[in-house]
């Protein structure tokens, strides 16, 4: 039986085959544990991440509320870098959920993917 983390990294590999981020449209990596969540917007090209938020030092709220906090984040610290415009990563996560709530935060942010 195939384990429930080595099927999300297939699904990751696949995801990341097919996109990759650029310095004109980086790549916002979302990383979800079962207290944290973390999103990065990073230019593949240089191989460096460029703004990064996570939900350390945010208390209220319940999960999925903080994660729309930390994409409001990434949004705000990416348009003050001059990135507008992302692809979205979702890691190998299922789109739903705090993944949802964190994409829906960076979009409401300013970013557009």
């Amino acid at each position: 039986m195939i384990s429930k983390n080595d099927r999300r990294n297939k699904i990751k590999a696949r995801i990341r085959g097919r996109i990759s981020g650029t310095p004109e449209r980086p790549r916002l990596c979302v990383f979800r544990s079962n207290k944290q969540i973390y999103a990065q917007v990073i230019d593949d090209v240089a191989g460096n991440t460029i703004v990064s938020a996570s939900s350390k030092g945010i208390t209220e709220g319940n999960k999925s509320e903080i994660a729309a906090k930390v994409g409001e984040a990434v949004a705000k610290k990416a348009l003050e870098a001059g990135i507008n415009t992302v692809v979205f990563d979702r890691n190998g996560f299922l789109f739903h959920g705090r993944v949802k709530s964190l994409a829906d935060g960076a979009r409401k942010g300013g970013l557009k993917f």
